[in-house]
């Protein structure tokens, strides 16, 4: 399957060394990780969303991986197939800087999943998430305005043993737009 990433800068991996995950940032929706999408327009939209924040310009990765790597049983998956209350959960304790239950299967902040698979938590959706944790809406209610929000899928990678399984195959430049 072919995922993109969107960024600031190409990723580079080289022929020996694999993508850093050091430098991937925590607190993101499935934990500290390298994120993909097999949408190419949710990658140029991160690009251009993290070229617009931190600067430079506006750059899409290409990357193959096997089909069968979130089914073959060799690493530890975890999958969403739509905006669930058990997503939400996920969600909400992985971008919680002040959660603690890190051993918690509703998490990923020890990296307990190699790959995790569903939704991207929009800016929306953020917004809604903090209603729940706020106490504002219900369960009932969270779920029912999660089934009305259309959504884009991600794929996160969190463990070296899994990361060099993407091989990179392409750039985007998205020369059109620069930031800086």
């Amino acid at each position: 399957m072919t995922l993109y990433h969107g960024s600031n800068t190409e990723i580079d991996r080289g022929l020996t060394s694999p993508i850093d995950l050091g430098k991937c940032r925590p607190y993101k929706d499935f934990g500290k990780g390298f994120y993909t999408s097999p949408s190419e327009d949710q990658a140029r939209a991160m690009a251009r969303r993290t070229a617009r924040i931190y600067g430079g310009n506006p750059s899409i990765t290409l990357f193959e991986v096997d089909d069968s790597i979130l089914s073959s049983g060799a690493f530890k998956v975890r999958v969403f197939d739509g905006p669930t209350i058990e997503w939400a959960h996920f969600v909400m304790n992985n971008r919680n800087r002040a959660f603690t239950d890190i051993s918690s299967v509703e998490c990923n902040i020890d990296n307990k999943y190699d790959i995790v698979s569903g939704p991207v938590a929009n800016d929306d959706l953020v917004a809604l998430l903090n209603l729940f944790i706020a106490g504002t809406i219900s369960n009932a209610a969270l779920t029912a305005e999660m089934t009305y929000r259309k959504m884009t899928s991600q794929i996160s990678f969190h463990t070296d043993k899994v990361i060099v399984h993407l091989f990179k195959t392409g750039v985007i430049e998205d020369r059109g737009r620069s930031y800086g």
